[in-house]
């Protein structure tokens, strides 16, 4: 049977919990530092109760330490994985390779999508230097994961869900060049959801004001059976910025998902134990998104972007078909309701929001009715009925348990064995008086081991094999439950004990003779991981340099030619060719370069 792991985000210890609850096979958490989400850092106290409860469904624990990494913090970065390791953390995804010449505990390593994890090549020196799991570039396409599936053997993860960076990971400079905040160190200004104009090169302006290069959100749940069959062992959610109702709901749908794909290949099954019922229908649209692409799991396609907002627009609702002076009417597809959030494009592409104080029939009444327009398609970014119904919702996992309880002599045994075979057993040894009414003390027995209460079990069958009833006093039934509940939880704590052994590091030859600053080597360490493997031209990071004029501090498969019509391959006149194309904001201007046989583009940062 293969294993196949859903993988949620977890802001903190709360979301983390959360995501195990509503389905995730493995959570992805922060260090307390050198995580690529500053702002979520995490204590070790927190970890460790993550890792406690995650281990009760067999669910994985992997910590995020991939940022890049200065000289002095080298030291203190191998001190903290050694303290992780001793949490019993499951994975370390990282980004520096410098920790490769660290002297690390037995921890599985994970390469994290920072390391560019887009071309064959690249992957393939990764797994030989002794990554445990690659965690693929979100641009790679269907065919594109099968060719690498087809040349490794490393773990594959990809991700289905959330928020895209329009640079290939780890290769994106331009938050740290303008304003010194880098990516590559968690602190990412997010330049790439700002305004721009796209001028050419007369300064003819084709779009003002323009979020050119903010993308919508990844959406692959109707992909999931394809991305499984193709190889792929681990399916990411992205988001540890995201709030617990949004880990409730997108967990839960990528669970199903995932069940329903297991359910078609019977060579399949889930990396974790448990099931949970969810009290409310998931819906990735009823919580915050820029709206959805599939990006290029297909192929390219266009409108990946939403040029007009880079904030959330929910789910669309309807038109507004009339307004009146206090209201306007409605043709709405779903119900709405009182505190709803809705928002609208105005005839300028303006995003607006207003909020609903009132609704009877199809009218509706806002706070504000001098923005709203007639004719225009309405979404609903806040669905309060929806957003209620996450927050109440109190859903557990369960595991499901058999109960035995016999007799053999005078001692009484009760023995408790799990969906996954792992058992625990308690004995009373001592002279039980024979019960007065055999039919009421077995039903009573049968009660009181039955009361699982709010553990993490589930009761799929009891059975009682006793020679003669005897009366067992209530108080001793539950004690003994109780014990052999505890033991159980602790036998499967003890399983999920991470039992790997020390990486095999290792310094395959390199498949370039130079690495520019791109590759991201910003310690001693990591200079000599790749002189190791046959480098000698090594530039220092993009971070320690001084002068960016003239850099390149972005590249991504997202092209705005292609957008704007402009593709040299859809283009048959000469006259028609696309000639040189700028991005401007008030500070600086980019220039724009296209390799139009890897399908890219980049931007480059022009001198003031």
């Amino acid at each position: 049977m293969r294993k196949i792991e859903l993988l949620a985000p977890a802001k903190n210890l709360e979301t983390g919990i959360a995501a195990i609850n509503y389905g995730a096979d493995a959570v992805y958490i922060g260090a307390p530092k050198f995580g690529a989400r500053a702002a979520v850092g995490n204590t070790l106290e927190d970890i460790g109760e993550l890792i406690k409860y995650a281990h009760q469904y067999w669910a994985k624990v992997f910590i995020t330490m991939n940022t890049i990494l200065y000289d002095n913090e080298l030291k203190e970065a191998e001190a903290l994985i050694h303290q992780l390791y001793k949490l019993g953390a499951d994975a370390l995804i990282v980004q520096d390779m410098g920790i490769l010449e660290m002297d690390l505990p037995p921890i599985e390593l994970h390469a994290s999508t920072q390391t560019h994890n887009f071309d064959l090549e690249r992957i393939q020196f990764l797994e030989k230097a002794g990554f445990k799991r690659i965690i693929l570039a979100r641009e790679l396409s269907l065919e594109q994961i099968k060719e690498i599936r087809a040349n490794t053997s490393v773990d594959l993860e990809y991700f289905v869900n959330g928020a895209l960076c329009v640079c290939l990971s780890g290769q994106c400079y331009f938050s740290h060049a303008i304003s010194g905040r880098s990516a590559n160190r968690g602190e990412c200004s997010q330049a790439c959801r700002m305004k721009y104009n796209l001028e050419d090169a007369d300064g003819n302006i084709l779009a003002k004001d323009q979020h050119l290069l903010s993308l919508k959100d990844l959406n692959l749940s109707n992909e999931i059976t394809d991305i499984v069959n193709a190889g792929i062992c681990s399916l990411k959610i992205e988001g540890r910025l995201k709030n617990i109702s949004y880990i409730k709901n997108i967990t839960s749908h990528y669970s199903e998902k995932l069940d329903e794909a297991i359910h078609k290949n019977k060579e399949l099954e889930r990396a974790s134990s448990g099931h949970t019922e969810v009290n409310f229908k998931p819906d990735p649209e009823r919580t915050f998104n820029r709206g959805f692409t599939p990006y290029f799991f297909k192929g390219r396609i266009p409108e990946i972007a939403n040029f007009f907002s880079p904030k959330s627009l929910g789910k669309e609702v309807g038109k507004i078909i009339a307004v009146r002076k206090d209201h306007f009417l409605v043709k709405s597809k779903y119900p709405l309701h009182n505190g709803d959030g809705l928002c609208f494009f105005n005839k300028n592409k303006l995003l607006k929001g207003i909020q609903v104080n009132g609704v009877k029939g199809d009218k509706i009444y806002p706070n504000d009715m001098s923005m709203i327009c007639d004719g225009v398609t309405l979404y609903r970014n806040n669905d309060h009925e929806f957003a209620k119904e996450l927050k109440q919702d109190k859903s557990t996992r369960k595991i499901a348990i058999d109960i035995l309880l016999e007799q053999k002599e005078n001692q009484i045994s009760l023995h408790i064995t799990d969906e996954n075979g792992v058992s625990a057993s308690n004995f009373l040894s001592e002279n039980f008086e024979l019960a007065k009414n055999e039919e009421l003390a077995q039903a009573n027995i049968t009660k009181q081991l039955s009361k699982l209460g709010d553990s993490i079990y589930d009761l799929n069958s009891i059975r009682l094999n006793l020679q003669n009833t005897p009366f067992i006093q209530t108080k001793v039934l539950n004690n003994l439950r109780r014990k052999t509940l505890d033991d159980l939880t602790s036998n499967r704590i003890k399983l999920a004990q991470n039992k790997g052994s020390r990486p095999l590091i290792s310094h395959p030859k390199f498949y370039a003779d130079k690495i520019t600053y791109m590759g991201n080597v910003s310690n001693c360490k990591a200079e000599d991981f790749y002189r190791k493997c046959g480098v000698e031209n090594i530039e220092k990071a993009f971070e320690l340099q001084k002068n960016f004029d003239g850099k390149t501090i972005m590249i991504t498969k997202h092209c705005l030619r292609y957008e704007f019509g402009k593709c040299p391959k859809t283009i048959k006149s000469i006259e028609d060719k696309p000639g040189p194309l700028y991005l401007v904001d008030n500070n600086r201007k980019y220039s724009l370069e296209f390799n139009c046989q890897r399908c890219e583009m980049k931007v480059v940062l022009m001198p003031k």
